[in-house]
């Protein structure tokens, strides 16, 4: 089965917008597992916009599932981060300041020397890398030599194209994905999934190791309530 990971990120940034602890972010992380969530995720960016960087540790004393933390990882800042806390899982992303959310995978032909040596130094400290690819087969292929354990694959294509023609639209995932599991590569994937588009999704990517939902799931949980909601991605899963 796919593991399900929440991205909390929107959480945070409801929080933020009126300052003190309301919702209580560490909390909504314990319900969010207790609820049946395999993994939580955060994002954290140098504004602070959402995630902080303080509750990255907190949040590391308490999630019990797979934590996996995404983000830049040419900010230095991050990277202590993320050595600090050591998640089951780092995912690379290759953001630029101020971005307001991810929008296009790593160049794993041209960004090889630098991410062996990024990915090295995440790998000698026992974390599992990840690192978001577009997909395309030659990116894929190119992955493994970086030394990466998986990757994600960046999904706003899919999602954009799947209401005019789903079979069009996932069908270099399928490829993408099979050429991954060629080289050996685990697979995750990302971005503007939601209720209509994951159960396709799922069903048609070979062996999909994880999904990490955000902005859809949190805004689905204002209509059907959070426990409901994670249970309902849940099943598009199974």
């Amino acid at each position: 089965m796919t593991r399900l990971s929440v991205n909390i990120n929107k959480i945070a940034t409801l929080r933020n917008s009126r300052g003190g602890n309301n919702p209580n972010l560490v909390q909504v992380a314990k319900d969010c597992e207790r609820f049946g969530a395999q993994g939580i995720t955060v994002h954290p960016r140098p504004d602070e916009r959402h995630i902080r960087y303080n509750d990255v540790f907190d949040l590391k004393k308490i999630v019990t599932t797979e934590f996996n933390i995404e983000g830049n990882c040419e900010e230095q800042k991050f990277i202590e981060l993320v050595l600090a806390n050591k998640p089951e899982q780092v995912t690379l992303v290759p953001d630029v300041l101020g971005q307001i959310t991810s929008n296009h995978g790593w160049d794993t032909i041209k960004n090889q020397a630098y991410l062996k040596e990024i990915i090295g130094v995440f790998k000698n400290a026992g974390i599992r890398v990840s690192i978001f690819v577009d997909p395309i087969v030659e990116m894929v292929e190119a992955a493994v030599t970086t030394g990466t354990d998986r990757i994600e694959l960046y999904t706003e294509a899919y999602a954009r194209l799947y209401h005019q023609d789903k079979a069009v639209a996932i069908a270099p995932y399928i490829k993408a994905a099979e050429a991954g599991h060629k080289v050996g590569l685990g697979i995750n994937a990302g971005h503007d999934l939601d209720l209509h588009n994951l159960k396709y999704f799922a069903e048609n990517i070979p062996a999909l190791d994880e999904v990490s939902i955000g902005h859809a799931l949190i805004t689905d949980a204002l209509y059907y309530g959070l426990e409901n909601t994670i249970q309902i991605y849940l099943r598009q899963l199974v």
